[in-house]
């Protein structure tokens, strides 16, 4: 029985399990972190560019003409 542990205080097999468990959940966190820090930022400039591509309403600058069917 005193073998047995002795032979369970010195395993450190379990040790890097956790470990890597521990590094997995922190990448994890990091990564949600960025992308939702990076989303609110693409959500503004693809906004940004649907505007730009659709026009405005009410914009009176655009000089293009609607065809006429005559």
């Amino acid at each position: 029985m005193k073998d047995l542990a002795k032979r369970f205080l010195k395993d450190e097999s379990g040790a890097t399990a956790i470990e890597y468990g521990l590094i997995a959940g922190l990448i994890s966190i990091a990564a949600v972190a960025a992308m939702t820090t990076i989303g609110g930022s693409l959500e503004t400039l693809f906004g940004d560019v649907q505007t730009e591509l659709t026009g405005t309403a009410g914009d009176t600058t655009s000089t293009e003409t609607t065809p006429t069917t005559e």
